[in-house]
């Protein structure tokens, strides 16, 4: 009976001396007081990771450079859908009331040296502007000479008083920079405009009567015709060979 008594007590102290060991107990590490600086340094590392986590995907910021232009208002794009498309499905407006639009641009550079291009001069005989005022192309039956419009979250100003024989037809708007970096970085885009001020239909005609033996500024001749003769636009006399003093 001793024998036995002595082995249960001898058990009973070695179990208890094992499960003193550190490798039988749970991880309870006691918490670590970090420094001011430390503290500052994790939290701007967890901000940084969250605005990682919540901005938007890279290359799709429209303000990060001051060159592209705002998104296109829900409002503007839902009357759009319900115009006639021309041939690259832009809608054609046929009312000069409707002066913010959605439309289809391109871009343009007299350092492509296109046939026909008298270096940096425009259709007007004017030289391109591309400063706080803009210069841009455009099928003149549709925008004529001398309008002048905004695009949507830009700050420059630009005005119509350029064509192109391949805007003939379309919507679209061609807009003009100095150097071929920048037109290839403006490619095309769709944008929404507002047209601050039309041009002259009367300046249009004039320009554009004693250039019919060109086919394209024919077929804008004579559809600028059509528009001055059905009194669907408004006439202003001479405003479209004036520079914007916006």
């Amino acid at each position: 009976m001793k024998v036995l008594l002595s082995k249960a007590v001898s058990a009973a102290i070695a179990l208890g001396a094992l499960s003193s060991c550190s490798f039988f107990q749970p991880a309870s590490p006691q918490p670590r007081l970090l420094s001011k600086a430390a503290a500052n340094q994790l939290r701007g590392s967890s901000a940084s990771w969250l605005t990682t986590l919540w901005s938007p995907s890279r290359g799709t910021s429209t303000r990060s450079n001051g060159f592209l232009p705002g998104e296109v208002d829900l409002a503007v794009k839902a009357a759009a859908a319900t115009l006639p498309v021309d041939r690259h499905g832009r809608p054609t407006y046929f009312s000069e009331s409707v002066r913010h639009r959605y439309v289809r641009t391109t871009s343009y550079s007299h350092q492509e040296n296109e046939v026909g291009a008298v270096g940096r001069l425009s259709a007007m005989g004017t030289v391109l502007k591309y400063g706080r005022v803009r210069s841009a192309a455009a099928d003149w039956s549709r925008y004529p000479v001398g309008t002048i419009f905004r695009i949507k979250g830009l700050p420059q100003v630009y005005v119509v008083d350029d064509y192109g024989s391949g805007l003939v037809g379309t919507n679209t708007l061609d807009i003009y920079h100095p150097t071929l970096r920048l037109m290839r970085k403006w490619a095309t885009r769709d944008v929404e405009i507002h047209v601050v001020r039309w041009g002259s239909w009367e300046r249009t005609a004039n320009l554009l009567r004693g250039r019919t033996r060109y086919k394209h500024c024919a077929r804008m001749y004579y559809a600028t015709m059509a528009k001055i003769s059905s009194g669907r636009v408004v006439l202003r006399g001479g405003l479209g060979d004036q520079t914007p003093s916006l």
